[in-house]
């Protein structure tokens, strides 16, 4: 038996894919196993190719792998599209009454049970159960207990009432029994469980978390995939905690509503995709200019334009790097995994106050829509830190005057960090324009005071440099003569990756980077390697460009940009056949 498990259910745009794997996911990590997602959508209510599939393990897993084990395939192109990661004595489920399969043949080595899962689910209670008793089926090929089962249909359908989710129970027996009593196979799965109870967690909903977390009490956005889980993790939880959600009409209306939100002293944040960038450009100028704290989350797919949206890319880089018009100070954070979403997101709103900037805090597709297990206490609140910076009060509001008792919000402070007083601050009254200003924050045209402004803004980021502690995350062999690098959501398939390029024979130095700007300093690693490779989803090479600008040395690039995310056994390939074929570098 392998160490993971690998199921996928795959079908129709509106035929309940992604609500039965999330079924199937809650259950495996209620029983103790840990879980990694990954989902195939078309961008389209109904039609169209769609999966869901589910990595598991008794140990944690950290990426999908090209294998399938067991596939409820709903339509022939399910198979079709999944013949290149079955295997000898991988299963397939399907529904023999209702779909043929002479389009898509069962290969010879793999199994075919024919589940008359519609004619299961009518005995049920109806049709619509049919993916239900495909799970159950799935509970009998790999010995599954279809207790844990219910828990997850419990927690899934409770709300609609009891009569419901005994429904479904029923359907999952139906489909156990049938395979039970009809088939005689002896399948080689057994789905271990444990004593452990895991949380289930996508990064949009580890966004959400940290936001409430870090003090956030104010949220403005517009639907946009893959950002919108954002929005709906925090509607109905931060309104206990005295804050707000508000769906604007538009991205523009939604960072301004933010930008107003922080203005006034909350901790303020939006959150959208590529195209949403764009419209939000000019407004990211006047958070700068303004010097208002404010957290945009970026959740990036395949651009430009409308692009693919349900589709995995980081092409955004360059736009939050140099987007905006002018000469604009930021900080870019990356998170590289689900839990790291949570932190990243507590650490950019406290960058975010102390240095009185815009910060992106970017994800991309795969870290939005990927759930993933973690232990409890991976996400412990008391390990958060609330810093607000130079929020000014009655008692220190004094050494922020002028000699005529006027507060200074745009004093050129040494480290480029002015002071911040929110409505209501006794003689802390104020104006700010996106013009150029004075100290007051009186619009100028001075040239002596605007180089002054323009160089106090940009001392924030060399402060920042001097404080913060931007460490990359490491992994591998730090004596290896190969350096990857890499940041974001490609993290998990390389560190697994890793061990596979072991076992070969091919040891690498791995660094992940989830600080884009500013960077960590990676001379050292860089001037120590022979071959240096860098990772990215992609067509040219924009983090790759940086190391290249930064450093002064030519690197190799492998880049992936057809919409679907690097898997562990596909970069071990790439990475060996790059080292083994030792391309030649451009000069």
């Amino acid at each position: 038996m392998p160490a993971d498990f690998n199921w996928a259910v795959g079908g129709e745009a509106g035929d309940g894919i992604d609500s039965t794997g999330k079924i199937f996911a809650q259950a495996l990590s209620r029983a103790g196993r840990h879980v990694f997602t990954s989902k195939d959508f078309a961008s389209r209510i109904r039609g169209g190719y769609t999966a869901y599939k589910i990595r598991t393990s008794v140990d944690r897993v950290q990426s999908v792998v090209n294998r399938l084990d067991v596939l409820i395939a709903l339509t022939p192109r399910t198979i079709e599209e999944n013949l290149d990661e079955l295997h000898d004595g991988s299963v397939i489920i399907y529904d023999g009454e209702r779909t043929t399969m002479e389009d898509a043949p069962i290969p010879e080595d793999v199994v075919g049970l024919d589940v008359p899962l519609k004619r299961l689910a009518e005995e049920a209670g109806g049709a619509i159960m049919r993916n239900v008793v495909a799970l159950g089926a799935a509970c009998a090929v790999t010995d599954f207990p279809i207790e844990n089962l219910d828990s997850a249909l419990e927690k899934r359908f409770g709300a609609k009432g009891q009569k419901l989710v005994e429904n479904n129970k029923d359907a999952a027996r139906k489909g156990k029994a049938h395979v039970e009593d009809t088939d005689d196979h002896e399948f080689k799965y057994d789905l271990e469980t444990t004593d452990n109870d895991y949380v289930l967690l996508n990064g949009d909903e580890a966004i959400g978390m940290g936001a409430i977390a870090a003090g956030c009490r104010y949220y403005a956005g517009y639907p946009i995939t893959p950002a919108t889980d954002v929005m709906e993790y925090l509607k109905g939880r931060i309104e206990g905690y005295g804050g707000h959600v508000v769906q604007a009409e538009d991205e523009l209306s939604a960072i301004n509503m933010a930008l107003g939100a922080a203005r006034a002293g909350a901790r303020a944040m939006t959150a959208t995709s590529g195209p949403g960038i764009d419209l939000m450009a000019e407004t990211f100028g006047l958070v700068a200019t303004t010097e208002t704290p404010l957290v945009i989350a970026n959740i990036m797919r395949s651009g430009p334009s409308t692009g693919m949206p349900t589709k995995q890319e980081q092409g955004d880089l360059n736009a939050m790097l140099h987007g905006g018009h002018g000469e604009i100070p930021r900080f870019v954070l990356a998170p590289t995994t689900i839990d790291e979403c949570f932190w990243k997101t507590v650490e950019a709103f406290n960058l975010a106050e102390k240095y009185q900037l815009p910060v992106y805090l970017t994800g991309d597709l795969s870290l939005a829509v990927t759930e993933q297990t973690f232990e409890p206490d991976a996400f412990d609140m008391d390990e958060v830190e609330i810093d607000r910076g130079k929020l000014v009060d009655e008692e220190n509001l004094a050494e922020w005057q002028n000699e005529k008792g006027q507060f200074q919000p745009h004093a050129l402070a040494d480290d480029g960090v002015s002071p911040r007083a929110v409505p209501g601050t006794d003689d802390g009254a104020h104006m700010t324009t996106g013009l150029e200003h004075d100290e007051l924050g009186r619009r100028t045209e001075d040239t002596e005071m605007r180089v002054k402004q323009v160089d106090k803004r940009d001392r924030k980021v060399e402060t920042a440099k001097q404080r913060e502690s931007w460490q990359p995350r490491e992994f591998g062999d730090a004596e290896a003569d190969t350096l990857i690098l890499s940041w974001g959501s490609n993290e998990g398939a390389m560190v697994e990756a890793i061990e596979m390029l072991a076992d070969d024979g091919i040891d690498v130095r791995f660094i992940s980077v989830p600080y884009i700007f500013p960077r960590p300093e990676l001379d050292d690693a860089i001037d120590a390697a022979e071959d240096i490779l860098v990772v990215e989803c992609n067509s040219t090479g924009q983090f790759a460009d940086l190391i290249e600008h930064d450093a002064l040395v030519r690197v190799n690039r492998i880049n992936k940009y057809n919409g679907v995310r690097f898997t562990a056994d596909e970069l071990a390939d790439r990475i060996s056949g790059a080292l083994t074929e030792a391309p030649e570098v451009p000069q």
